[in-house]
C-alpha cells in the first residue's frame, strides 16, 4: 500500500469508524498538551513526567491507528491490488 492509498484509507476510516476518530481526537489532544509543555522554558521533574507519559501515550494511540488502517486495507483490497 503506497502513501497515498494509506491517506485515503484513514481519511475513509475518519468518516465512517467511530473507533479510529476517538483514537484520532485523542491523539489531538496529546498533541496539545505536549505542545504547551514544550513551549516552556523549564519543566518541573512532574512535568517531564507527564512529557514521557504523554509521548508514550500518543505513540501507541499511532501504533493502534496504523493498524486499524492496515487491517481495513488487507480487508478491503481491491481487485488487481
Amino acid at each position: 500500500m503506497n502513501a497515498a492509498d494509506t491517506q485515503e484509507v484513514k481519511n475513509l476510516l475518519l468518516q465512517t469508524d467511530n473507533d479510529y476518530r476517538q483514537l484520532v481526537e485523542q491523539h489531538h489532544q496529546l498533541d496539545d498538551r505536549l505542545h504547551q509543555l514544550t513551549e516552556r522554558h523549564y519543566l518541573s521533574d512532574s512535568e517531564q513526567f507527564e512529557e514521557s507519559q504523554l509521548k508514550k501515550r500518543k505513540l501507541a494511540l499511532k501504533d493502534r491507528m496504523e493498524e486499524m488502517a492496515r487491517v481495513y486495507a488487507e480487508h478491503h483490497q481491491r481487485p488487481g491490488h
